[in-house]
This record gives C-alpha cells, sequence and structure tokens, in this order.
C-alpha cells in the first residue's frame, strides 16, 4: 500500500482559509475522500470552503481560480477509473500536470488528492471509508496545510 511510512503530522491551520475541490464522479469514493478532507481540516482548525466540480478535468482550472482569489491552499480531490481506452492516461495526465502548475503559477500548495485506480476495489481501498486501509482525503488535507504553513513561515 502506498501509505506505508506516511508522516503523521500534527498541524495547526488556524488562520488558513482551505478549499477542498472535489470531483463528483465515482460518488462513494469521492465520498470518502470529501469526508475524510473534512474531517482532517475540522481537527486542524482551518476554515474550510467547498466546490464541487464535474471530474478531476476540472480541477486545476477552478484550483487556480481559488488560488488567486482568497485560498491559503487547497485540497484537490477526484477518482480516475481506468476503462478500455486511452481516457484514463489523457485525464490522469492533465489533472497531475494541471495541479502541479497551478502550484507552481500561483505559489500556493495543492493537496493531491486524486485516486488512479484500476478497479472500484483500489479506490474503496483509499477512500478513508471505515473499512478502508488509507485516507487519501486526509493526507491531501494534511500535505496542503503543511506545505502551507511552511510557505508562511519563509
Amino acid at each position: 500500500m502506498a501509505g506505508t511510512g506516511a508522516p503523521h503530522l500534527r498541524l495547526d491551520a488556524s488562520g488558513l482559509t482551505v478549499t477542498i475541490v472535489y470531483g463528483q464522479w465515482h460518488d462513494v469514493i469521492a465520498g470518502g475522500l470529501l469526508a475524510g478532507a473534512r474531517r482532517a481540516l475540522a481537527e486542524m482548525g482551518a476554515t474550510v470552503r467547498e466546490i464541487p466540480v464535474a471530474g478531476a478535468f476540472e480541477l486545476p482550472v477552478v484550483s487556480q481560480a481559488v488560488l488567486e482569489r482568497d485560498s491559503d491552499a487547497v485540497v484537490a480531490l477526484g477518482v480516475i477509473l481506468r476503462g478500455g481506452t486511452p481516457h484514463f492516461d489523457y485525464i490522469a495526465h492533465a489533472a497531475t500536470e494541471g495541479l502541479t502548475q497551478v502550484a507552481l503559477r500561483t505559489g500556493k500548495p495543492v493537496g493531491f488528492g486524486v485516486l488512479t485506480i484500476d478497479d472500484e476495489q483500489q479506490g474503496l481501498d483509499r477512500a478513508g471509508l471505515p473499512d478502508s486501509k488509507e485516507d487519501t482525503g486526509a493526507k491531501a488535507a494534511e500535505a496542503a496545510v503543511g506545505a502551507a504553513l511552511a510557505i508562511h513561515a519563509l
């Protein structure tokens, strides 16, 4: 599992505004990701906003708009399930590269919580649900807040 060896962060996000931008495809998995990010941000004390988008392809442009306006960080959540066409590769690359470019252009962190999965079970294992092995939404939120705090400390 990719989560093995993940850091255990204790972060204070008081005074930070973090926006969760989330795709709505694969609602059970996406709902788990969203719940995990919400829970983690609440525990850290962040001010949280949420903006739903259709899917992973829309995450970069909306994340950039949010960061250019008033958020200290974004948590980008989505689910991309491999199918029988190259569509998966194009969307996964576009979302990953797009979110990376958003962070670099704005100088603000983007917590990457986009699952690229071969089957539904892989998503359920990472969605932060009661039987999941990982909580990708929470980890993406922690990464975004940790980076925002590091930038603010410079």
